[in-house]
């Protein structure tokens, strides 16, 4: 299996979401070595992980623009910067260096940043190659042409691909309109979460100020993720400005990192709302745990969303969900208020109902939660499982 990330040494969601689809598939007697570009203790024993870097390299970075530089922290402290092309270029090398000393029986990529390690491993070795889809280059434009030289990997990766995993009928949609891949070569595999897995709150929110807030009768709006034009970030920022004309009371915390960072922050300053938004810059841990708790309701106005686990997290730690219908996870959460990413004044109509109303934010929160509770990643494993299983009695034969 090759992949980009797996946490703790994630960006965002696709490296949660391969490493709570492997440990399931782990527990079927599916023998997994994870190949990821970096060195790195990952704290996991249900599968082999595997650097496809030389051990001198401590750690890697990526910049905070989605096609910029990575850095390489080395052992003695040195620095070393490649660009998208040559970390692509590096890896493919290094994975085909793997592959040649491993016997395996099936290929597994992660989105199109492995798509050329894994087309030269099926090259070199003969494998049937599983090709599985977070996002397409037009979702992460937010619906636009994007990056050619990716379009170019992503056209190649999935029609080369034995077969195609896409992450909700979302992304199925995107695949066969911008790369014309027939649609009975791609299977539905959605996203989840274990609720079992997901790590305790404890007694003390780390957003002091804002739980202060809470206490003389605020409520707070929270979005956490990529601050990427894909993520619909400037039509919230609208909604909020129109919300504080009827919930004045009103507070918005947005969490994360990203090249819009400075573009928001001028924005909300702009509309006139600055002192009612707060960012916070990329978190991990506790203050992103913290960050979905002092919520009263997430919001994720994604323009384009593979699929979104954000939500599904916001709910997990009390707190209730207004999500676009443009996104992977509107096909699975029934228990939420949906809009339109464009519809800012609908948007701020939800938004404020919530805001004036703590009974409509217990009763949303209440029936998510016992939908919730229900999810698990045993369903997507058995069905990447049988797809596995169909590939080989296909090679046997």
């Amino acid at each position: 299996m090759l992949g980009w990330e797996l946490p703790p040494h994630n960006s965002g969601g696709l490296g949660i979401a391969c490493y709570q689809l492997c440990k399931t598939l782990s527990r079927r007697d599916i023998d997994i070595e994870f190949i990821v570009p970096y060195s790195a203790d990952h704290g996991i024993d249900f599968m082999t992980v595997s650097a496809a870097t030389p051990q001198g390299v401590k750690s890697i970075s990526q910049s905070g623009f989605t096609y910029d530089s990575f850095k390489y922290t080395l052992e003695d402290g040195s620095e070393l910067w490649l660009s998208m092309h040559d970390q692509q270029a590096r890896y493919e090398q290094a994975v085909a260096e793997l592959a040649a000393t491993r016997e395996f029986d099936i290929i597994h990529a992660h989105d199109w940043l492995t798509f050329r390690a894994a087309l030269r491993v099926k090259q070199q070795k003969n494998c049937p190659l599983i090709a599985h889809v977070h996002s397409v280059e037009s979702d992460r434009a937010g619906s636009k042409h994007g990056n050619p030289l990716v379009q170019e990997i992503e056209a190649l990766g999935l029609t080369m691909a034995d077969r195609i995993i896409a992450v909700s009928q979302h992304t199925k949609r995107a695949i066969m309109d911008d790369y014309d891949i027939p649609g009975d070569k791609i299977d539905v595999v959605y996203n989840s979460i274990d609720p079992k897995d997901m790590e305790p709150l404890d007694s003390q929110n780390v957003y002091r100020y804002l739980s202060l807030m809470k206490s003389l009768g605020y409520r707070v709006v929270v979005n956490v993720g990529r601050l990427t034009i894909q993520k619909g970030l400037p039509n919230l920022l609208q909604a909020a400005q129109l919300v504080l004309q009827k919930a004045p009371k009103t507070l918005f915390l947005i969490v994360g990192s990203g090249e819009q960072y400075y573009e928001l922050i001028r924005q909300a300053a702009a509309l006139g709302i600055g002192e009612y938004v707060l960012f916070t810059d990329f978190q991990r841990g506790k203050n992103w745990r913290d960050a979905f708790a002092i919520g009263d309701l997430f919001v994720l106005p994604s323009v384009s969303e593979p699929f979104g686990l954000t939500p599904l997290e916001a709910i997990g730690y009390g707190t209730p969900a207004l999500i676009s219908r443009q996104s992977g996870v509107s096909e699975v959460l029934r228990n939420c208020l949906r809009v339109d990413f464009w519809d800012v004044q609908e948007m701020a109509n939800q938004i404020a109902s919530v805001m004036q109303s703590d009974e409509l934010r217990d009763e949303l929160w209440s029936n998510a939660y016992k939908e919730y509770v229900q999810l698990t990643w045993e369903r997507a494993a058995d069905k990447m499982k049988t797809v596995y299983e169909r590939h080989l009695a296909t090679e046997g034969a």
